[in-house]
């Protein structure tokens, strides 16, 4: 017997990093936050990061090259590019620091209704268990992630508020 509920774990999950949030907004407008150059570099990074857009190309192929300023002072060259597009659903995107990256990690953002607000899932899978780990214990991914979902969410909330406003 023993073999129930093997199998269950994905191949990749020693691998994955899986963060969500239900952000107070219309799928519509949090997808468009993601899509739009003028609203990602309002809010993208986690508590303190500034982002500068190099390039920008939101379309199935296109990049974004774009440059993180830590709160230390520390820039971090980033480069993502866009493999699957489904809006307001679903985006893919390939990221890491320059285009050529050898430890580049896939992620996966889905969007799903939730009544009148928006489930926001990251599923980020990286090449190695080792490149996850890293991630997660040097740069703080997991936490990050959250911040960057949680500046999302207030980001879209200053929008709608000041769409009721006017």
């Amino acid at each position: 017997m023993g073999t129930a509920g093997q199998g269950t774990q994905s191949a990749t999950a020693d691998r994955e990093i899986v963060i969500s949030r239900v952000i107070d907004a219309p799928r519509e407008l949090v997808f468009e936050a993601f899509t739009e150059v003028r609203h990602l570099s309002r809010w993208w990074g986690p508590e303190g990061f500034t982002t500068t857009t190099r390039l920008f190309e939101f379309r199935v192929g296109g990049e974004w090259g774009f440059v993180m300023h830590g709160p230390d002072g520390t820039d971090y060259a980033e480069w993502i590019t866009w493999t699957e597009i489904v809006p307001p659903e679903r985006i893919a995107m390939l990221h890491g620091e320059s285009r050529e990256d050898p430890n580049a990690f896939e992620s996966v953002l889905t969007f799903e209704p939730d009544g009148a607000a928006t489930r926001i899932e990251m599923h980020t899978v990286f090449p190695t268990k080792e490149l996850r780990d890293e991630a997660v214990e040097k740069y703080h991914a997991i936490e990050g992630g959250r911040q960057t979902l949680g500046n999302l969410a207030a980001y879209v909330a200053e929008i709608l508020r000041k769409g009721t406003e006017g």
